[in-house]
């Protein structure tokens, strides 16, 4: 477990380092998650090394979110008192997150044929 922990980490080290050389506009993060995924692509057997140690992190990622939790209750006046804002930032967002996915599934089934049988 603490090889695949380290595994991880260091994929992250890697986005985080690319990123910061590279001046990307993408957080480290992601990019060592595109790491990763090349890696695992590439290497099936490294996939079965990190699978026991990603599956404990995700049946526990609910942990995560403690502290973001925690933040809004510690700030529950502040959100109480631009409720407004937050509430209508959070519906625009929202539907801007359907209507680009659904433009993007649009422009996917164009360019493979719509789903009709060859």
């Amino acid at each position: 477990m603490i090889h695949a922990i380290a595994t991880l980490l260091v994929f992250q080290l890697a986005g985080e380092v690319a990123g910061r050389a590279l001046a990307l506009p993408v957080p480290g993060p992601v990019l060592g998650l595109a790491l990763l995924f090349a890696a695992l692509a590439l290497l099936p057997r490294m996939a079965g090394m990190l699978a026991p140690t990603a599956g404990v992190l995700l049946a526990h990622l609910s942990l995560l979110f403690v502290p973001a939790g925690v933040g809004v209750v510690g700030h529950l006046d502040r959100l109480g008192a631009e409720a407004g804002p937050v509430v209508l930032a959070l519906a625009l967002s929202t539907a801007l997150a359907i209507a680009v996915g659904a433009g993007v599934f649009v422009a996917v089934a164009r360019l493979t044929g719509g789903g009709r049988d060859a």
